[in-house]
């Protein structure tokens, strides 16, 4: 029954985002909110990357490393080599799955804040590779990108050319937001099966998950992979919307508001980062008012939310049910 419950519940909410929202949109006349939903969405899904590192014990401050990795690989396929889009979207995600799997071997046997720091660097390291390389036309970055083509099926428009559609940002809504809605099913998936279980067991106790035979080095290497991934497809997906990238397109700031997201809504909750984004994003929208004092309000207000609920906004559902 609970099953059932939960599965309604999401097919609900699923509804809501790709029917609900955009009659809601259209009658208001708000067409930025396309693009604003449509950021939250991409922010969550980076942010489920980071989430399964918290998951597995580390501390991820480097996914816009990633997100930049994914960003170029996108718009290096796109103008130089003429290759579709939707195909580079998972390309990008691959090729962040081939940087983490270098990388991961060594810096995955950190711990704490040291593991933290090495992913701090690496945000700067990946800007400072952008401007470097003549692949990614140094500081210039790559503009001009066009937008996604269709995608046809033994004739059949499954996907109409981005060009030609009325409304834009509608479509790239619905990309996000079916992007979003598979990634966290996917996320709750895979914390719910044995692999998650296991991944749990890293972040309580290394040392006796080990003594039991659980290959901790493989499991690590896994989680961050996929969160790797998840960074990449969703800076490639934003070259798409923005046609262009940049060397300083996904800052170290970035790379901190995807770790905050998941304090913001709840390390302890598989949809924790997509809540943790939303309220994050239009928080400090909300506060753009405030003008010089719009940091320091911000950051006082995140402070009092971390000291309030240690466990994230969710925990307040939790409460609720005891």
């Amino acid at each position: 029954m609970q099953l059932r419950t939960k599965f309604f519940a999401a097919a609900a909410f699923a509804l809501f985002l790709l029917f609900v929202v955009p009659m809601v949109i259209e009658i208001s006349g708000r067409w930025d909110f396309y693009y604003t939903l449509t950021s939250v969405a991409l922010l969550s899904i980076a942010s489920a990357g980071v989430w399964l590192t918290f998951y597995i014990g580390r501390i991820n401050i480097g996914q816009g490393a990633f997100a930049l990795f994914g960003g170029y690989a996108s718009a290096i396929l796109v103008v130089k080599y003429d290759v579709s889009f939707w195909v580079t979207i998972p390309l990008a995600g691959l090729f962040c799955v081939l940087v983490a799997l270098v990388i991961g071997f060594p810096i995955l046997r950190l711990r704490g804040v040291y593991f933290a720091m090495v992913t701090l660097v690496m945000t700067e390291v990946a800007r400072l590779t952008a401007l470097a390389l003549p692949i990614t036309n140094g500081a210039k970055g790559i503009s001009s990108i066009p937008l996604p083509g269709s995608i046809s099926l033994f004739g059949v428009i499954l996907v109409p050319d981005f060009s030609t559609l009325e409304n834009v940002k509608l479509g790239f809504y619905y990309v996000a937001v079916v992007l979003m809605l598979l990634t966290f099913a996917g996320m709750y998936r895979l914390v719910n099966s044995r692999v998650g279980h296991l991944c749990r067991s890293l972040q309580q106790n290394e040392e006796l998950a080990s003594s039991i035979g659980v290959n901790i080095a493989n499991l690590r290497l896994i989680a961050f992979s996929i969160s790797s991934f998840l960074g990449g497809i969703a800076g490639a997906i934003f070259v798409g919307i923005s046609q262009s990238i940049y060397p300083a397109s996904f800052p170290v700031k970035d790379s901190v508001d995807f770790m905050l997201n998941c304090f913001l809504g709840g390390l302890g909750y598989v949809f924790g980062p997509m809540l943790g984004t939303l309220v994050n994003y239009f928080g400090w929208d909300l506060l753009f008012s405030a003008g010089e004092y719009q940091l320091l309000i911000y950051s006082t207000l995140l402070i009092g939310l971390m000291l309030a609920l240690p466990n994230g906004l969710l925990s307040i559902f939790s409460k609720a049910k005891n």
